[in-house]
């Protein structure tokens, strides 16, 4: 475990729970951000802006934490572009199967003690074991 910085994992937790709560409390909303990237794609009549705003406050959320601490992130290189496609297709195809993303699932609906939310997200996570396993072992990319 090379790579385990609790504090930075602590800090991005409490900002992610601190983000989902406001908006619940504000807006009456779930932090699903498929959900709320499909509403901004979809125009509905004053939905569209606090979605895009939201959307951009994790854009730059991220982009800030970039520029704070450069050696927080380093791009991976030479991964094959055919197997990106379909994983952003996988990922869009089991967020609509799963009527949610991680967000929605993992971070809000088990907060609310959703029996739905911890079967998605258990599914979720074993899939994402399942994908490593193929990519790494019988695709044969290295990570």
């Amino acid at each position: 475990m090379e790579n385990f910085t609790p504090i930075s994992a602590l800090l991005g937790g409490v900002l992610i729970g601190s983000g989902a709560a406001v908006l619940l409390w504000l807006n009456g909303r779930i932090a699903g951000i498929s959900d709320i990237f499909s509403g901004v794609l979809i125009l509905q009549s004053g939905e569209t802006a606090w979605r895009a705003l939201f959307l951009l406050g994790l854009v730059a959320g991220a982009s800030l934490y970039v520029a704070l601490n450069p050696a927080g992130y380093t791009p991976r290189t030479g991964f094959p572009v055919a197997l990106l496609i379909a994983g952003g297709f996988f990922v869009g195809f089991g967020t609509r199967m799963g009527g949610g993303c991680t967000s929605g699932h993992g971070v809000c609906g088990i907060a609310r003690l959703s029996i739905r939310s911890v079967i998605a997200t258990v599914v979720f996570v074993l899939m994402g074991m399942l994908t490593v396993f193929v990519v790494r072992h019988l695709l044969g990319v290295s990570p």
